[in-house]
């Protein structure tokens, strides 16, 4: 947990026998009932000097002290910070050198201040300390002449402005709202957030009201990290400014919504997928990115292995049959349908998707989304997408006995179908269709090829450190220890800024792939268990999920938490 400034000063204090234990009870409570900070409370009872205070936390912190008096401070540094949030964190302005900005704080440990000074001037912040009074002295000199003020409309930023109020829970005025959502500082946090975002290579976005916050929490590589706390009172304009960007009623708050919009972000477009539901404390809004540029790269970036791509480019020489990817939500499965569809579309084919929703948005392909509310279901919308004659069609999952029986009949008949599952391993998905009631035979003659998949974190490049695994650890999971014998150096992430310190960077995936041959077909059609295919296919050379993950750990690619994360249920 971080200590806070007020529990550093009195450790420090306590510790330097500056307070006594007895007397910190007698502070704390001085501190509930005024409105004085903890460090002015120790000054005017004369338990410890503003100087020697600042010296102390300047050798604990390491950030060096400076005396205010001595400083004359440029006009122009005051213009970057508005005085409404030079009062309220006590700090102020003293050099600039470069894109570097010195400001003075009484509590450098504040990393809100520090980081809407640097939202606000775009400079990298470094703090030195300085006594509360010498910068509120400073802050009456520079600012109380009315010279020294930020640029027209720059006053209005900040998180806590007391000029953004809320509108109730309850009753909403959704004029009040609009006009609300376009005050700058509204506009700069919903910025913020989604530029975060896109810089920390985050998947998805919650935006989650809570009793008497707004917390933002983004997740990256798979894993939820927290990014934002913002206070309540802007909790309904943040959530109508979003709602606005991706066309939704505002004045809807008891039903769910969903849209999109998109964002221009380093040269490259970022759709983002926005879905509103409606939870206790208000809309709770999630924001799916999708980059597209990802889908260009081909499957071969994905990260698959070479046996994998060669079994995907031989079943997608055929020109009719069914190619099924299975694996939980946030295995991947989507991407790397899109990735095929985006290599097989070209002027000479006709491709059609029926998915809930449509995530990416591409050119030359037709794209239909489900609505069941209106009774568009997979079902219903396939028929009708067979009477276009398309070559190829992707359906995003297969979830009941008449879309299956539609596709595979499709697939009989001179179309490609792709389409997603979800089961734990690749054979499961000749039993899932059997339990759906699909005819064996049928299954046999449209199936082409079957895959599960899974994405796997990389170890960060920035923070790779040398790792011991116990050989029991190893064992337990593969019983080949002769192949484990060789001389092993395995790898694991300290944790650094780059990877948001879960020494983690990036992702890329596993599959466990197999083509249907005769052999197969004899066995679907047999209705054999999913245990004799298997069998089989791992005796003709098919690597399992738990083969690729280990194979992956012993090349330095990824951790054992990792790999028993990934293959705990394969």
């Amino acid at each position: 947990m971080i200590e806070s400034f007020k529990d550093r000063v009195l450790r420090l204090l306590t510790e330097k026998k500056r307070v006594k234990k007895g007397e910190l009870k007698a502070i704390l409570e001085k501190q509930k009932l005024g409105s004085m900070s903890i460090s002015r409370i120790l000054v005017e009872d004369g338990l410890v000097s503003e100087k020697d205070l600042m010296l102390i936390l300047s050798q604990e912190l390491n950030i060096p002290p400076i005396n205010m008096s001595k400083y004359k401070i440029d006009r122009t540094l005051i213009d970057l910070i508005p005085e409404k949030v030079a009062r309220q964190f006590s700090i102020i302005p003293i050099s600039r050198i470069g894109d570097v900005l010195t400001i003075a704080m009484s509590d450098p440990l504040n990393i809100m201040a520090m980081d809407e000074v640097k939202l606000l001037t775009n400079y990298k912040i470094d703090p030195v300390i300085a006594t509360e009074e010498d910068i509120r002295l400073a802050i009456e000199t520079y600012y109380g002449s009315g010279r020294g003020q930020a640029p027209e409309g720059a006053s209005e930023w900040a998180w806590q402005d007391e000029d953004i109020e809320v509108v109730g829970e309850r009753s909403v005025d959704t004029g009040e709202i609009s006009s609300e959502v376009k005050k700058a500082p509204i506009i700069k946090m919903v910025d913020l957030i989604l530029n975060e975002a896109m810089t920390k290579r985050a998947s998805d976005i919650h935006i989650e009201p809570c009793e008497d916050q707004l917390r933002v929490r983004y997740r990256v590589d798979g894993e939820l990290h927290e990014a934002f706390k913002l206070p309540k009172k802007n909790q309904n304009a943040i959530i109508a400014r979003l709602k606005i960007m991706s066309k939704l009623d505002i004045s809807q708050t008891r039903l769910p919504q969903d849209g999109r919009f998109k964002v221009n972000f380093e040269g490259k477009s970022i759709d983002f997928r926005v879905s509103s539901l409606p939870v206790a404390f208000g809309p709770k809004i999630v924001l799916r990115l999708l980059d597209r540029s990802n889908l260009s790269v081909g499957l071969e970036r994905l990260g698959f292995s070479r046996e994998s791509l060669r079994i995907f480019e031989e079943a997608l020489k055929s020109p009719y049959g069914m190619i099924l990817v299975s694996g939980p939500t946030g295995s991947g499965k989507s991407t790397t349908l899109y990735s095929i569809i985006n290599k097989l579309n070209n002027k000479e084919r006709s491709i059609i998707t029926l998915e809930e929703p449509v995530e990416y948005e591409l050119d030359g392909i037709t794209q239909v989304e489900v609505r069941s509310d209106i009774g568009l279901t997979f079902a219903n919308g396939l028929r009708s997408i067979l009477r276009q004659n398309p070559d190829v069609v992707m359906i995003g999952e297969i979830r009941d006995f008449e879309t299956a029986d539609i596709a595979i009949k499709a697939s009989l008949t001179g179309q490609l179908i792709l389409s997603t599952l979800h089961t734990n391993d690749s054979v499961s998905v000749i039993t899932r269709l059997i339990d759906m009631k699909v005819e064996p035979f049928l299954m046999a003659s449209s199936l082409i090829m079957a895959g599960a998949q899974r994405l796997m974190r990389i170890i960060c490049p920035h923070c790779k450190k040398e790792a011991r695994i116990p050989q029991e650890a190893i064992e337990a999971l593969h019983p080949d220890t002769k192949k484990l014998a060789k001389a092993r150096t395995f790898y694991s992430g300290e944790g650094c800024e780059r990877c948001n310190n879960t020494g983690y960077y990036g992702r890329f995936g596993i599959l466990e792939a197999f083509l249907v041959d005769d052999a197969i077909r004899q066995m679907v059609i047999k209705k054999s268990s999913g245990d004799e295919i298997k069998k089989y296919l791992i005796g003709r050379g098919m690597k399992t999920l738990k083969d690729e993950a280990l194979e992956n750990l012993f090349n330095g690619v990824t951790t054992l938490e990792e790999v028993l994360r990934v293959t705990s249920e394969s």
